[in-house]
């Protein structure tokens, strides 16, 4: 129950954090009435990077996920660069361990983020585990949201 909770907030957050980045504009095709509103458009085009508050969110949702058992949701937020050096099944099976292991309630708690461009690093305690306990991991932005690169 706890991991189709789990899930269902990734899959949310996800949606979420897709559509922050969305560049689309759906009144692309109607004229503005107000030059003021055309400028106003015209220079906010670019989306933002996802800042510090956004690491802090997709890394306690890693944490969830992985010590939940789900590991096959954990690993899409793996950076390219850590799913090419780990098997989406021997990351599944490592996070079933570590939640058969240590049981599903361990959120990240404590949770601070530092942010420069399309990089962050994270800090932050498992609840219950001070051996996991986290100090200025490495993110990365990949496709307009957070990536874990700390493999």
């Amino acid at each position: 129950m706890r991991t189709r909770a789990t899930i269902a907030l990734t899959t949310a957050l996800l949606a979420t954090l897709a559509a922050c980045s969305s560049s689309g504009d759906d009144n692309a095709g109607t004229p503005s009435s107000s030059p003021t509103a055309a400028a106003e458009t015209a220079t906010d085009t670019t989306p933002a990077a996802p800042g510090a508050v956004d690491l802090e969110r997709v890394a306690d949702t890693y944490v969830n996920l992985y010590f939940g058992g789900a590991g096959e949701a954990a690993y899409a937020f793996l950076s390219k660069r850590c799913r090419a050096k780990a098997d989406p099944a021997t990351y599944a099976a490592t996070a079933d361990q570590a939640a058969e292991g240590y049981g599903p309630d361990h959120p990240a708690t404590d949770v601070h983020a530092t942010v420069s461009g399309g990089t962050g690093r994270v800090s932050y305690k498992v609840k219950g585990l001070p051996k996991f306990d986290q100090q200025r991991q490495p993110w990365k932005v990949e496709g307009g949201a957070w990536k874990y690169d700390a493999c």
